[in-house]
């Protein structure tokens, strides 16, 4: 008998450290997705109002990629610095997380892909990213790959944590 209830209390204990694992571990995944969802809200929003402040350079930028027919890189150039500010400022508020997530997701494999295209070109071009002066390489594939990363995780997770409008 006492054996018995040493065994319980210790299935109990075991059941215990398995249930306090699982908390730490979906508390941190938690606190993970909420740190992602911070700062590519507020790296959206950098960028977003660099272009805005100065469309031409960010014009200038898009031209140098020599991807998109001339009459459109104005309409890329006012409209793309718009959408990255809603999604970043929608994105950090956590209002629609999984779907701003992926309308960054896209916009981040677009750019990556654009960046890939002019390196296999030679182009040494200044990628457009923040308005200033920041040219395209590994590092910025780098950079970009690890956005799209957080993005992915948003998008198919979410965050609800510190959200400003509940469901």
């Amino acid at each position: 008998m006492f054996l018995s209830v040493v065994m319980m209390s210790g299935q109990k204990i075991i059941t215990q450290l398995v249930k306090i694992n699982l908390m730490n571990k979906v508390f941190s995944i938690t606190y993970l997705l909420f740190a992602l969802r911070i700062l590519l809200g507020f790296i959206f929003i950098y960028a977003g109002v660099e272009k805005i402040s100065d469309p031409e350079t960010f014009a200038l930028s898009i031209s140098h990629y020599r991807l998109l027919p001339i009459v459109t890189i104005n309409i890329f150039a006012i409209s793309l610095p718009w959408i990255e500010l809603v999604a970043g400022i929608l994105l950090l508020f956590g209002i629609a997380v999984k779907e701003n997530s992926a309308i960054i997701f896209s916009l981040l494999t677009i750019f990556t892909i654009a960046i890939v295209i002019s390196l296999f070109r030679g182009l040494g071009i200044d990628c457009g990213c923040f308005g200033k002066s920041s040219q395209i390489g590994l590092f910025k594939l780098g950079e970009n790959t690890l956005m799209i990363i957080g993005s992915f995780l948003l998008m198919f997770f979410g965050s609800d944590l510190f959200k400003l409008k509940s469901e």
